[in-house]
């Protein structure tokens, strides 16, 4: 995993502007997983103060983690999620934020930030549970706090679930961009609320690659008892479905904010 991130470093060796982009996708993604993953970690791990909890909770935390997120990288625009990015490439944008052009480089860099980011974001949450995480839990149970899965496994159907609520998510925020107030970290964060409390029962609420790969990726590196598999099989939809959904919101807000 952390190969992957080596290609992008050699152009932003020459622009400081996406070495700025990548450590800010980072840093906000990575605090976005640390505090999603844990509301995650913190609800449904063995003996944690937050046990029993029910998803309205996690619905929150996630949105809290959305809103640091937002803060702490705003200087990269605060994509925080490779669906964002594809959105705003979708919709026949100029800028990904202000003096970052959409080029194949920026994309890049944006994607790798946003991946790596949520790799780390995910094995802090491990180091910060790592007593809990080698009690005895169920392997699912492990797994659910890196990596979403579905209630009642249809691909199709669980793909179509991921796309809605991508739609959702990064049609939205390009509209907030076209009004008067503009989208800051409160708007998004409740929007993020809202889709979980929604959206989220089929299949966990991806919303997006980064956050549900990146962690996979350390689920199956870290060393953590009884963690059991990573569910690979189901892992295209929560990067597919996000990209979809991303795709046709980027094109509808287009036409619709022209």
């Amino acid at each position: 995993m952390s190969a992957l991130p080596l290609p992008l470093l050699l152009p932003l060796s020459t622009d400081p502007a996406l070495t700025q982009v990548f450590v800010s996708e980072l840093l906000g993604t990575m605090i976005l997983l640390l505090l999603g993953c844990g509301v995650v970690a913190n609800t449904v791990l063995p003996r944690v103060k937050g046990a029993g909890a029910n998803f309205l909770m996690i619905g929150w935390g996630w949105g809290l983690g959305v809103f640091a997120g937002v803060y702490v990288s705003f200087r990269s625009g605060a994509h925080l999620n490779p669906a964002v990015t594809v959105g705003i490439l979708s919709s026949g944008a100029a800028e990904y934020a202000p003096g970052v052009p959409v080029t194949l480089t920026s994309t890049l860099t944006y994607f790798g930030g946003e991946l790596l980011g949520a790799f780390l974001g995910a094995i802090l949450v491990w180091l910060a549970y790592r007593q809990h995480f080698d009690a005895d839990a169920p392997a699912g149970i492990k797994l659910a706090v890196f990596s979403t899965g579905p209630e009642i496994r249809s691909y199709r159907h669980n793909l179509l679930t991921e796309v809605i609520a991508t739609f959702v998510l990064v049609f939205v925020i390009l509209v907030f961009g076209e009004t008067p107030s503009g989208l800051g970290p409160l708007p998004a964060a409740l929007l993020v609320v809202g889709i979980g409390i929604s959206l989220g029962g089929p299949t966990g609420y991806a919303i997006n690659p980064a956050r549900d790969l990146g962690p996979r990726i350390a689920h199956a590196l870290l060393p953590i008892k009884g963690k059991g598999g990573n569910d690979w099989a189901y892992s295209w939809v929560p990067v597919a479905g996000p990209l979809i959904g991303a795709v046709i919101a980027g094109l509808i807000a287009s036409a619709y904010t022209a």
